[in-house]
């Protein structure tokens, strides 16, 4: 979908749109609120590491009434178009040329100061204060347009940012310099006012290239998807071909090492691809004709030609990067409080600002120190950190989450997670793959062996599926066979040398055979010879005992919820040492979560199927693995990829780290202004010191959120 496009949802729309100007997460609230004072907008969210926000409006509202209500709250706003990134670029690209300015003005005006400093004094002196004045009043008035536009645009429409107290500290101290440089007055702070520019330009530079690499690895690589793909025609030529204009069952050849562009289904080849942005494994997976690649993955080893299945929108990667998206616009119980801080942030600024003015009039200062002194509390006073403190630690936490392979549905869903102190698990599915193998059965002679390779790679039955891929992995080379015949619901047969042999039902493959009450037994017969029946068992995920015992590691008490029989679930819970519950129904499972929440514990469902759905919603955190059932991914606020259960531990461990770099930012943050706003009104803080301040507490906020990089381990 292109953005700005409306997508229906019951009786609403979704409009998604790039708010310009954003610079806090007051700046943000002001947004939220303003649209949701419009009678059709239900909701509206802003995603503050990508400036997107997203609109549930009825269908009477469009996208440019929507930008037409946001333009008259105060801030620009336009249709997203999907070329992503180039929107943070030029930001970074007008911000690295305004500081630039200011810096190299800074470095000439602050040449001029020493010479004043150094005692220039009567005609020296103005000389160089007017000298100052021509260097530093045109860098400011370029230079400073990030914060004069943003604070205009407020003003105008009668509200207010932080960009506003910003833009009044600098015009004022701007002003006074300019008044005692033409008066001959012996100081002017034409220094203070550049520098004061060039450190919050810095500042908010590093805050934008910060929260650009703290974007998730999906969006970065949906950058790098091919804009065209190779696509065969009838007779055989290949000939390039946007991704856009590609359509649903068109044959795509795609080249050993390129990047495949389209969900699809192997026609011909066989090579292997790197999917690790799926599954989370850097091991590359093999791949043949009938297998499944997605979109954004890599194809390592030789061509394959690939039947379209989902393009653009539609890939398994797309929708990834929308649930991504939607995590970073959900809100936690700390994401408000620092909204409903930040909304009392231009009030008070202004208010503590003009007593300081005047308390220190009162107190016999001049007009010119105390005008100094306000500046400076208008400066320090930023929310700014505060702002920052929860959006960047769970924008980065999702994004470590994502290459270990968990995706985040729900940002909220982090600050959940790390409360957690009962883990309940599905069996099938869950601690299992889910997926059959063969435990007994399968004959040792060589060549019975291969016959059997032969007949189990003619049928697609799950059984046949599961002794194939066992027998390949054995490294056995399939036996020539003619004449293959499937009898549907029986099994398969084929001639090798002239003998027959069959795989499937005990009655079809041999009328004397006595059948197993098993449903997973299958049954290969050579000729007359020995009947074998092959037995099949779940297969437990390979590092389910490890994962367990790191949950036990983190004083978690986990235990089983199956709807499997108790002997099969009992077998299973002695082997990982968990307590067990077996043939539960869906509402047992439900009530089961309900239970332990009423007794006041936190609760993690992981389960896949239709039946875990009411029990995975019910809990205070879901996870399903990304095999699970379209229910099961829907009702689960995580996800995860690949055969290993580890991500289920990894997850809770990095939301607990998350959460104790949140606190840390939030302690900086408002320890920050505790400290900094007393000693400026107390008049012991420069405006420049005021701009170093506030900059240096945003990056160190940002820069303690990325330590979270590493927090999936």
């Amino acid at each position: 979908m292109n953005v700005g496009t409306a997508i229906r949802a019951a009786d609403h729309r979704t409009t998604t749109l790039v708010v310009e100007g954003l610079s806090c997460a007051g700046c943000i609230a002001k947004v939220e609120r303003g649209l949701l004072g419009i009678e059709a907008v239900s909701s509206a969210r802003i995603n503050f590491t990508t400036k997107r926000l997203a609109v549930a409006h009825a269908p009477g509202i469009d996208a440019d009434a929507l930008i037409e209500s946001i333009k008259r709250i105060g801030y620009a706003a336009h249709p997203l178009v999907e070329q992503a990134g180039s929107a943070e670029v030029r930001e970074s690209r007008a911000l690295a040329k305004a500081l630039g300015v200011a810096a190299f003005a800074a470095m000439n005006v602050m040449l001029l100061s020493v010479s004043v400093w150094s005692g220039a004094d009567g005609a020296a002196r103005e000389l160089f204060h007017w000298l100052s004045a021509l260097i530093a009043l045109p860098a400011i008035a370029y230079a400073g347009r990030p914060f004069f536009v943003s604070a205009w645009r407020a003003v105008r429409v009668g509200r207010t940012n932080m960009d506003v107290p910003i833009t009044i500290g600098v015009v004022v101290t701007c002003a006074m310099s300019l008044y005692e440089t033409a008066i001959g007055g012996a100081h002017a702070y034409f220094d203070g006012a550049v520098m004061l520019v060039a450190f919050l330009l810095a500042g908010r530079l590093l805050d934008t290239v910060m929260r650009e690499r703290a974007q998730d690895g999906v969006t970065a690589l949906l950058r790098r998807l091919p804009d065209q793909v190779m696509v065969m025609a009838t007779d055989g030529s290949v000939a390039r071909m946007p991704i856009a204009d590609v359509g649903i069952g068109a044959r795509i050849l795609i080249a050993a090492g390129e990047r495949i562009g389209v969900d699809g289904i192997v026609e011909q080849g066989i090579s292997d691809v790197d999917r690790s942005l799926v599954t989370g494994e850097s091991a590359p997976e093999p791949i043949e004709p009938r297998g499944q690649v997605l979109a954004g993955t890599m194809n390592l080893t030789s061509p394959l030609v690939v039947t379209a299945t989902a393009l653009a929108d539609s890939t398994v990667i797309a929708d990834i990067a929308r649930l991504m998206e939607a995590a970073g616009q959900s809100k936690s119980r700390y994401v408000r409080i620092a909204d409903r801080a930040s909304r009392l942030y231009a009030p008070a600024v202004h208010t503590l600002a003009a007593l300081s003015l005047a308390g220190w009039m009162i107190a016999g200062a001049g007009w010119h120190e105390s005008l100094l002194i306000a500046v400076a509390v208008l400066i320090i006073t930023c929310p700014c950190a505060l702002g920052l403190a929860v959006p960047v630690a769970q924008v980065v936490a999702a994004g470590a989450l994502m290459r270990r392979g968990v995706l985040v549905r729900d940002g909220a869903a982090l600050e959940k997670l790390a409360t957690i102190d009962t883990v309940l698990l599905d069996k099938t599915g869950t601690v299992t793959l889910g997926r059959l193998e063969p435990v007994s059965g399968i004959p040792q002679d060589p060549q019975a062996r291969r016959i059997l390779l032969a007949l189990a790679q003619t049928s697609r039955h799950p059984l046949a599926k599961a002794i194939a891929r066992t027998l390949e992995d054995a490294g056995v080379a399939p036996a020539l066979a003619t004449q293959f015949r499937e009898d549907v619901g029986n099994g398969v047969e084929g001639v090798i040398n002239g003998v027959t042999a069959r795989l499937g039902r005990a009655a079809w493959v041999s009328p004397t055979t006595d059948p197993s009450q098993s449903t997973t037994t299958t049954w290969f017969r050579i000729g007359d010879g020995a009947v074998h029946p092959i037995l099949f068992t779940d297969a437990t995920r390979p590092d389910a005992a490890a994962a367990v015992d790191r949950l036990r590691a983190l004083r978690l008490n986990a235990q089983f919820v199956s709807g499997d029989g108790q002997a099969v679930v009992d077998a299973l819970a002695q082997q990982l040492g968990l307590p067990a519950r077996a043939q539960m129904s869906p509402a047992d499972k439900h009530d089961r979560v309900v239970a332990l929440e009423a007794a006041g514990h936190h609760v993690l469902m992981v389960g896949d199927g239709l039946n875990d759905g009411p029990a995975l919603k019910r809990a205070s955190v879901g996870m399903a693995p990304a095999a699970a059932s379209d229910v099961g991914r829907q009702a689960a606020d995580l996800v995860f990829f690949g055969d290993r259960l580890m991500p289920v531990p990894i997850a809770i461990a990095a939301a607990r780290r998350t959460a104790r770099v949140v606190k840390q930012n939030f302690a900086m943050a408002i320890g920050y202004n505790v400290l900094a706003v007393p000693l400026a009104m107390a008049g012991l803080v420069t405006p420049l010191v005021a701009a170093l301040a506030m900059s240096g507490s945003s990056i160190l906020v940002v820069a303690n959120a990325l330590r979270l990089r590493s927090a999936a381990r």
